[in-house]
């Protein structure tokens, strides 16, 4: 039985190391959300809401979830009975529309807060409760292979540069962020840099439409990279057109900001736009609906892997956990710490070894992080708090 006896929720904000560039923007400085969760038997954990700033990537953003949790979400969970994780997301799905972002961060807390609660790890729980993993006795993976997402780059060359820096590092798949116009040179350049044989992807984030003669043109010739994927190369409601341009091309399309929940993955699958799925929990309104993707993806025969939304050293537990289920084939956005932050809100960060792998924390309950409080203290900026 769960039953939240407290929520404090709190915005801090956390520089980036480099800024990163998307077709979106440019992000120098991260608003992030962290919620810290109570059970009436003193069991605690911490989760994160992944919103933005600003509304490019997704309509939640860091305003409006503070908002969203703070008026509805967390009033409808604190201080109710829950008899298993799984009911936080029904209770969610009853009464609020929308607010994927802002669910998911309570309803994550709360798969967080069953697993510390039953003495298991976080991932070891969502092997259990996924039914394909289950059916099959998969474990959870004990390493899962991460890749890295560089953002737009000043020119050609110093994409090249940083792919090969990237390679060297241990990473096993680059993806670098396009837009028209920012494409096919940059491309180029890093294919030349790391070599035929090495995975490289690129990710659109919906820059692309198939009424400009020009963008077509872009996407075939990038057909012939040999890149693994391309991501998310029309708009972000789009899954006919996907459809169509996925006939179009011999190389996948995966697909992100299209996925909202399972309903969205089956309407993938009944035209075919798509060959992989981003799978990011925070945007599809947590774990009940990652597990229902990954299982139905699973069924069909269709990879995912886990992306990244700039995540502090706490969402990224919830990624690492999520992704070392079976059915995550793909390397993910799971980069180290140090790779974002100058300094993380964990007392120690992730790494990454020589094989490009982030080790899944299955000997710890939980989310496997422990939380450095004081400097979450020092960095918060506003705060409530609910008791039941």
């Amino acid at each position: 039985m769960i039953r939240l006896a407290r929520v404090t929720l709190r915005e801090i904000r956390l520089p980036l190391r480099e800024p990163f560039e998307t077709s979106a923007g440019v992000v120098e400085q991260r608003r992030i959300l962290l919620l810290q969760l109570a059970d009436t038997d003193g069991s605690e954990t911490w989760s994160e809401c992944v919103a933005e700033a600003l509304p490019t990537y997704s309509p939640d953003t860091v305003e409006t979830c503070w908002l969203a949790l703070s008026r509805w979400i967390v009033p409808l969970l604190i201080g109710r009975s829950m008899s298993a994780p799984r009911d936080a997301h029904a209770i969610l799905e009853a009464n609020v529309r929308g607010h994927r972002m802002a669910r998911a961060a309570v309803e994550m807390g709360v798969w967080a807060l069953a697993a510390t609660k039953s003495g298991l790890s976080l991932a070891s729980l969502l092997a259990v409760e996924s039914e394909t993993a289950s059916a099959s006795g998969a474990e959870p993976r004990p390493f899962v292979e991460t890749g890295i997402a560089l953002g737009m780059q000043p020119d050609p060359d110093m994409l090249a540069e940083r792919s090969l820096a990237a390679r060297a590092e241990g990473y096993r798949r680059i993806k670098m962020k396009i837009a028209p116009g920012k494409d096919l040179q940059y491309v180029r350049a890093a294919r030349k840099a790391v070599g035929k044989s090495f995975t490289l992807t690129v990710d659109a984030n919906g820059s692309y439409s198939l009424d400009d003669r020009k963008h077509v043109k872009a996407l075939e010739a990038m057909d012939k990279l040999g890149l693994s994927m391309i991501e998310q190369p029309l708009a972000h409601d789009d899954l006919v057109h996907h459809a169509d341009l996925q006939r179009l091309l011999e190389t996948p399309i995966c697909l992100d900001e299209s996925i909202s929940g399972d309903a969205s993955t089956e309407e993938m699958l009944a035209l075919g736009s798509a060959r992989i799925v981003n799978l990011k929990p925070g945007r599809v309104g947590g774990f009940q609906q990652a597990l229902a993707i990954h299982d139905r993806c699973a069924n069909a025969g269709v990879p995912v892997w886990c992306g990244g939304m700039l995540e502090s050293g706490i969402g990224r537990a919830y990624n690492v956990a999520l992704a070392s289920l079976p059915n995550f084939t793909e390397p993910g956005d799971l980069s180290p710490s140090a790779r974002y932050w100058q300094r993380d809100i964990i007392t120690q960060p992730w790494t990454m070894d020589k094989n490009g792998r982030v080790k899944v924390p299955l000997d710890r309950t939980g989310i496997g992080v422990d939380v450095d409080a004081a400097l979450i203290d020092d960095l918060t900026l506003r705060s409530v708090e609910f008791r039941a």
